[in-house]
């Protein structure tokens, strides 16, 4: 798969592979020296976990961070969970094709938060069959927000683009980008990746 990856971001005139390892620290150690855009990473990694992985690459504090895609290869939707809270800012099938690979690397290299469709329906059927584990705190914190500032919320957490949300609500893409500010002021979210948790964790989702 490693490899199969490779060669997509090769074939595309506007990427570059910058290194591939299947050790998490080699990666870590990769990440600070090569200062990529994105990294793509699956879960089981040598010597440092996946989700590991995603939490020392966000908090690095060499240079800016990369944004951080990972590859599910089959894990259950607590996992999902887990790499969404981490800062992960895309997540791909194993069956992603080479379209979605791409695609998700674009989204991820300007900050947005891309989903893949069944992986968001899994996390939505999780959340509803685990009320108990949505946080009250965040609840009370999603009171502040708009109805249309939670429309917006919700779209994103299913992996919508931002034109996809536009065309949705009937609105302009740069409303979509004063929506998403104002909700990352609000809750004192730092990224659109943290929203998406937020939304799960807060319980929108269910409420969707």
């Amino acid at each position: 798969m490693r490899d199969a990856i490779c060669d997509f971001i090769r074939s595309e005139p506007d990427m570059e592979v910058v290194g591939a390892t299947d050790s998490g620290m080699d990666a870590v150690s990769l990440a600070r020296t090569a200062h990529p855009h994105v990294v793509i990473t699956e879960l089981d990694l040598f010597s440092l976990s996946g989700v590991g992985l995603i939490q020392r690459l966000r908090q690095d504090e060499h240079g800016a961070a990369p944004r951080v895609i990972a590859f599910t290869l089959g894990v259950d939707d607590e996992m999902l969970t887990r790499i969404i809270h981490a800062g992960v800012n895309g997540v791909l099938a194993e069956s992603a094709t080479r379209h979605e690979v791409v695609a998700a690397v674009h989204a991820a290299a300007k900050g947005h938060m891309s989903l893949a469709p069944q992986l968001a329906q899994r996390l939505i059927e999780w959340f509803r069959l685990n009320n108990g584990h949505f946080d009250e705190r965040l609840r009370q914190s999603a009171n502040s927000l708009t109805s249309r500032e939670r429309e917006v919320l919700r779209l994103m957490a299913r992996g919508r683009t931002m034109e996809h949300i536009a065309r949705k609500l009937c609105i302009e893409m740069t409303t979509v980008r004063t929506h998403i500010y104002r909700m990352r002021t609000k809750l004192d979210i730092h990224d659109r990746a943290q929203l998406v948790a937020f939304a799960y964790r807060a319980g929108l989702m269910q409420a969707a």
